[in-house]
């Protein structure tokens, strides 16, 4: 296990690889910003980049030709299994660990699906959070959903802090193959996150609320957070906390263009891509509400530590106290 105390949170209890300024301007169309280009991730502290491999549904079939018949008894699950579509911040998906239930080989190929379905950057930061939040992807489950190679099949992978998915564009209308997770158990409850891989991620946010005027703070500052699980998707008649981007000036939507470009950043190019056309569907960025939560502010110095992006097509919670928990979902359907 990590060489440090795990902080206390009952919910725990149970670049370069992403799209560019101009693609990500052309996707959401009018929706999105023209000007200079977004600001560089300077201050994510870029990582040692991760060398790539095939594609991760290429993997998976791979990984699922391994499997003995007692590993698929246990890992492989019908298309419908409501295992599918749960999301939470720590929970096994099977009984079986990487570490303890697979062979060398096949702990290999599980790493490359995983590298796969993230940028370089994103895979190094996943990588330094398992670590420190469960000693590794060793202690992590996986699931295989259908059967790979077919018109329905996706991979999933959970663990402390860690949903994440491959599921080859066989979930109709859903980024990233339906809900995901991440997280980070770094974090002070006074001092805030400074060593959390995530905490870059406020910072930038946080950049939008500065930008505010007075009227404008009124509006994106919400008193109480709704629950972090609670991402369904709302569509058009939806109600959404904090103040509507689409009211926002020019500059200030830049500002939230960047946000988004720097929390889709972890994950591949072809996920990002998926997202932005989702995003687009529900109106684009006008469409979205951003809302940051007076609650569970570390040290009382307003840099908010929740927030919320949210729209008919997306929603993206962040909870960065008392560690990091951040509920994603993504998609064209309810």
């Amino acid at each position: 296990m990590a060489d440090h105390p795990p902080i206390d949170c009952p919910d725990c209890s149970e670049g370069s690889d992403t799209v560019s300024r101009r693609d990500f301007v052309r996707a959401l169309g009018g929706a999105a910003l023209v000007g200079g280009l977004l600001p560089r991730l300077a201050s994510a502290a870029p990582l040692a980049p991760a060398a790539r491999k095939v594609d991760a549904e290429s993997n998976v079939k791979r990984f699922y030709e391994t499997l003995t018949e007692a590993q698929k008894k246990v890992i492989c699950l019908p298309w419908d299994d409501p295992k599918r579509t749960r999301i939470n911040a720590n929970w096994a998906i099977t009984e079986m660990t990487i570490g303890d239930d697979f062979t060398k080989d096949q702990q290999a190929i599980i790493d490359e699906i995983f590298r796969g379905v993230t940028s370089p950057d994103g895979y190094d930061r996943f990588q330094k959070q398992m670590k420190d939040d469960h000693d590794g992807i060793g202690n992590y489950s996986v699931a295989v959903f259908g059967e790979p190679g077919s018109n329905k099949f996706e991979w999933v992978l959970t663990g402390r802090h860690v949903t994440i998915r491959a599921d080859g564009d066989t979930t109709e209308g859903a980024a990233f193959g339906g809900p995901i997770v991440y997280g980070h158990g770094e974090g002070d409850s006074k001092k805030g996150l400074p060593g959390n891989v995530f905490y870059y991620q406020t910072k930038k946010a946080n950049e939008v609320f500065s930008a505010l005027d007075g009227k404008q703070r009124e509006k994106a500052l919400v008193a109480k957070a709704p629950s972090e699980a609670r991402v369904k998707i709302q569509g058009e008649k939806g109600e959404f906390p904090g103040l509507a981007v689409g009211d926002m000036s020019s500059d200030q939507k830049a500002l939230v263009e960047s946000v988004m470009k720097v929390i889709l950043a972890p994950y591949r190019e072809k996920d990002v891509n998926e997202a932005v056309e989702v995003l687009k569907a529900g109106g684009g960025l006008d469409k979205l509400h951003m809302a940051f939560y007076e609650a569970d502010d570390i040290g009382g110095d307003h840099e908010w530590d929740l927030w919320r992006l949210e729209g008919p097509t997306f929603v993206w919670h962040f909870r960065g106290a008392p560690h990091v928990h951040a509920y994603v979902n993504v998609s064209k359907k309810a």
